[in-house]
């Protein structure tokens, strides 16, 4: 007997804001282009003004995981466009907060990336590469929203296996008082002591 089942296709209507992006990226390595220029110089202008498009977005992203994981005891730093030795030009927004600069591990990271080598601009995390970037109106950047949210989430996600959960203050410490136990695959007992440093 055949059980298979098929999933029926979906109804024809608006493209939704990640596969845009999507569809501008492939747009632009079809045509040879990025936001329908061709040159390094012009491309680099671009993405130049990208940045303060996505400023405010990649601060409330990061804001939100300040609020909610960290006690608000984190830091956002922003650089704004800079040159790197190579060539690049890099745009990073960065989380820190007291746990991460004790462990030594980078903070949570959106960095919006134009490498020397590259055909157009990319999304990346500290830990999480890449996303595309091809921004250049203000409702596109609002529309990154979700994909930063992912970056930050991701970078915070590998930061903990880099480390381990006692970074995020929220898991320790939770604000409502309500310290989650260990689930059954932990090797943490209570209150993150590893069993077999007990």
């Amino acid at each position: 007997m055949n059980t298979t089942t098929s999933t029926p296709a979906p109804a024809a209507g608006p493209v939704t804001a990640h596969v845009g992006s999507l569809l501008r990226h492939f747009g632009d390595l079809r045509d040879g282009t990025h936001g329908e220029v061709s040159s390094r110089r012009d491309k680099e202008a671009l993405f130049a003004a990208t940045v303060p498009l996505l400023d405010p977005y990649a601060r409330q992203v990061l804001a939100e995981m300040n609020t909610q994981l960290l006690h608000d005891t984190g830091e956002v730093q922003a650089g704004g466009v800079q040159r790197t030795p190579d060539g690049s030009l890099v745009a990073r927004w960065a989380l820190t907060w007291p746990e991460q600069r004790e462990t030594g591990i980078d903070p949570i990271s959106l960095i919006a990336y134009f490498g020397r080598g590259f055909h157009h601009p990319h999304l990346r995390g500290a830990t999480v590469a890449e996303w595309p970037l091809n921004v250049f109106t203000e409702e596109q950047a609002a529309a990154e929203v979700p994909t930063l949210r992912a970056i930050a989430a991701a970078d915070l996600h590998n930061l903990v296996f880099q480390r381990d959960f006692r970074i995020v203050p929220e898991v320790v410490r939770p604000l409502d008082g309500d310290a989650p136990a260990p689930g059954p695959h932990s090797v943490y007992g209570v209150n993150g002591v590893k069993d077999e440093d007990k």
